[in-house]
């Protein structure tokens, strides 16, 4: 049966209630649900959300119903069912359900891109050209369309087949990098893919800071190792992540730290000097403007919510 001809009779609607009775099987009473297919999860919730930072893989992230809010520094992204958020790099991002209830939940799909792959399918195709040069965001928002619900309803009918899922998955999410590469945001990826572009030095540079935030950087050397100046280095790290390299390092370090006092049940003072940080009340600073309270506050206030 050809399923783009099955798609066309029954409408984009009735494609998404397919999607909406799937998760909505899986999920039950969770919000997250990590699936047996490599890199997706679904999500489900029934009422709106506080802003919860996040570091946010390289990802398609498609709503099949309700709405969510990004926020990448000043930056705002909303997205609906008609429109998914693509990230091209790992990006500290602030994120909420802004439309859910019981009768009508948000139900989510999370997809993590395989860069590599998409690399690979670039250099061995005949893809149309790159139609912009300049250096982009590493997040933006595109169109969803009837072939890119068949490639979900097709991954996701391996869940009724799992034996399926090792050989065919690889092949979805490669057809899946397609669509987006030809898509209204592929330039995103063909950027972060080509080799010595700013794009993919950034990217790079990012990578690095996330293994080693709690190290003493300078920025001059890290952009040296990526192979621009330091001027250049700061610009397009700007364009790509809405924020400074510093600012990015200290955001790891005030998330790691957080992640520390609540999972680990470190002081404040350990887990400043865990992260990289020479002074504790800095620290506390810091970490008052990026999460609203100081540690010992905020930490009791995390604890409360999951009580």
């Amino acid at each position: 049966m050809n399923r783009n001809h099955t798609m066309s009779n029954k409408g984009i609607y009735d494609v998404r209630q397919l999607l909406v009775n799937r998760i909505a099987k899986w999920t039950l009473n969770m919000e997250q649900v990590v699936l047996p297919i490599p890199g997706m999860e679904f999500h489900k919730y029934t009422s709106p959300t506080v802003p919860v930072n996040a570091l946010h893989e390289p990802s398609i992230c498609l709503v099949v119903q309700g709405a969510k809010r990004v926020q990448l520094n000043e930056a705002e992204y909303v997205y609906d069912a008609n429109h998914y958020l693509l990230t091209s790099v790992n990006l500290p991002i602030i994120a909420s359900i802004i439309e859910a209830s019981p009768e009508v939940p948000f139900f989510g799909i999370t997809w993590t891109l395989d860069l590599r792959v998409a690399a690979q399918l670039i250099a061995d195709s005949d893809l149309p050209p790159q139609r912009i040069t300049k250096t982009e965001s590493g997040v933006g928002l595109g169109a969803v369309t009837p072939e890119l619900l068949d490639i979900y309803i097709r991954v996701l009918d391996m869940l009724d087949t799992p034996e399926d899922i090792p050989i065919l998955a690889p092949l979805i999410h490669k057809e899946l990098l397609y669509r987006l590469l030809v898509g209204d945001q592929g330039d995103k990826l063909r950027q972060i893919t080509q080799a010595e572009s700013h794009s993919q030095q950034i990217s790079k540079a990012i990578d690095w800071l996330l293994a080693h935030y709690n190290e003493s950087v300078k920025m001059e050397k890290l952009a040296a190792s990526v192979g621009m100046s330091k001027s250049t280095f700061n610009h397009h790290f700007r364009l790509v992540t809405a924020m400074s390299p510093l600012q990015f390092q200290k955001w790891m370090r005030l998330h790691e730290a957080r992640k520390l006092m609540l999972s680990e049940h470190q002081d404040a003072a350990s887990a400043a000097l865990m992260v990289g940080y020479e002074s504790p009340s800095q620290f506390s600073r810091e970490y008052s403007r990026q999460f609203g309270a100081p540690p010992k506050q905020d930490i009791q206030r995390l604890r409360q919510m999951d009580s």
